[in-house]
């Protein structure tokens, strides 16, 4: 019984139909090409001009004699609520936003190569939840700002998306973003004095909101497909 539900999954005449119509139609291989390629030039172009926007912000800033770092995240103070939308836009200094911008750059742009509309829904989702936690439990008269937040989610979402759609591609740039990239996470616990932990913390738990969010229409065909085959075997 198990040996022709396994022919039922195999030996789909559709499947093999499309699989042989992607062989011998150049136009569809063209089409896949083109949307790929389409996609990398939206994902590059979205993510350094957010990269360009945060420079000259930083310009900005240095020519008002660094008055716009206020507008950062104030824990529990009702005005500080502003700043979770304002906060990863700004940085103390130039050396804050350049020891920033490569790391916000490459997985910024992996994200974003999950999907456009997928990158920047986890975007939104670990701006946030990251603001948002800073806010609860950030020290009592601080300011937070800076793109971290967002780097620490773009990192865990990376690395968690394949885990939870159980995606093997996906698993493998994880592991390969993790390898690279992970030794950052030690920065989520309390250290050193002028470092948001909290801001890298909830970015972090961000990250793995948005991997478990965004992985649902995964997560949702493959329990379809194992309710079929265990109604096939029955």
């Amino acid at each position: 019984m198990s040996g022709g539900t396994g022919m039922g999954a195999s030996f789909d005449p559709e499947r093999i139909g499309r699989l042989r119509s992607g062989l011998t139609n150049p136009q569809t291989v063209t089409r896949g090409t083109g949307a790929l390629k389409s996609l990398w030039q939206r994902a590059i172009a979205i993510i350094l001009a957010f990269t360009a926007m945060l420079y000259g912000i930083e310009g900005i800033d240095s020519a008002t004699g660094h008055q716009l770092e206020y507008s950062g995240i104030e824990p529990r103070e009702a005005d500080g609520l502003s700043g979770i939308l304002f906060a990863p836009l700004l940085h103390a200094d130039w050396n804050h936003l350049i020891a920033n911008t490569m790391p916000l750059i490459v997985l910024g742009l992996l994200t974003l190569l999950s999907g456009i509309g997928r990158g920047l829904a986890a975007t939104a989702i670990i701006w946030v939840i990251g603001g948002f936690g800073t806010w609860l439990t950030g020290a009592d008269n601080s300011v937070h700002i800076g793109a971290s937040g967002l780097i620490f989610g773009f990192l865990t979402y990376l690395i968690s998306r394949g885990l939870f759609a159980r995606n093997v591609a996906q698993i493998a740039i994880g592991l390969v973003v993790g390898l690279l990239y992970g030794s950052i996470l030690w920065g989520v616990l309390p250290g050193q004095d002028g470092i948001s932990w909290q801001g890298h913390l909830f970015g972090a738990v961000g990250g793995l909101v948005a991997g478990w969010v965004l992985s649902g229409d995964a997560r949702r065909h493959r329990r379809g497909a194992n309710a079929g085959r265990l109604a096939s075997s029955g």
